[in-house]
């Protein structure tokens, strides 16, 4: 029987690029997303997909998205925990304690929602176990100028990820992260035409295809639960990081 996977954020960008790499390898992918249109678009010709309508902040429709997978496949054995926003530009002065708040919630209040849904549900399956994926960023380990809010929402994402990975060795639960660079999705368009560097400039980024995403994070999900991609960084070859600031 195909394994399962539900994809918090997977109506657009990385999210949706990833649970097509997934239904296209043989999968069952429950994909979650906050509007119903966007997740009925997803999954309408899809035989082996599940929509799953619930915002990552709403600890109810979460554990409910949970619940209906679990009632269609008996088992949950992956998530993807991709829903995000971000916030760049500003520096600490000048962000709004409301904008720190949204992207707080969404981005570590959200994930954690998530992962305390799919941590319960594959405590309790038999056989016991299955991966968390976490999706972190090249921020999670050098930030971006005015980045404050973005940078330490991804820093908490790390620390989420190792904690995980140790209390779920009891539970056959593993939990790895993969950390993005400049893929090429409509949040990453701005790369193309100016971004603001350490140094005070604005220059133009190179980008990679987010289906090189998308492969990552499949073959993280593929192996078994004996082996786990602890953290991954995957990253436009020439992009500023290496070196960056």
């Amino acid at each position: 029987m195909s394994k399962t996977i539900i994809i918090t954020g997977g109506t657009r960008g990385i999210g949706k690029a990833t649970a097509e790499a997934f239904l296209a390898a043989g999968w069952r992918v429950g994909i979650m997303g906050r509007t119903s249109q966007a997740v009925e678009s997803m999954t309408q010709s899809h035989p082996n997909a599940l929509g799953l309508v619930a915002d990552v902040t709403d600890e109810g429709s979460v554990e409910a998205c949970f619940d209906t997978a679990v009632s269609r496949w008996g088992r949950v054995d992956a998530l993807f925990n991709n829903a995000g926003v971000s916030l760049f530009g500003a520096t600490v002065d000048e962000i709004p304690v409301a904008d720190w708040r949204n992207l707080i919630d969404t981005n570590v209040t959200g994930a954690f929602i998530c992962a305390r849904a799919a941590f319960r549900v594959m405590r309790a399956q038999a056989p016991q176990g299955g991966r968390i994926i976490n999706n972190g960023s090249i921020s999670a380990q050098v930030p971006r100028p005015g980045s404050a809010a973005y940078t330490a929402s991804k820093h908490a994402i790390t620390g989420m990820t190792r904690t995980l990975s140790l209390d779920g060795r009891a539970f056959n639960i593993a939990c790895g992260q993969i950390d993005i660079g400049n893929a090429l999705t409509d949040m990453a368009q701005s790369m193309t035409t100016g971004m603001p560097q350490a140094d005070g400039s604005v220059r133009t980024e190179a980008v990679m295809d987010v289906g090189n995403v998308a492969r990552s994070v499949l073959h993280m999900a593929e192996l078994p639960l004996e082996a786990n991609v602890q953290f991954m960084t995957v990253m436009a070859t020439t992009m500023p990081y290496i070196g960056r600031g």
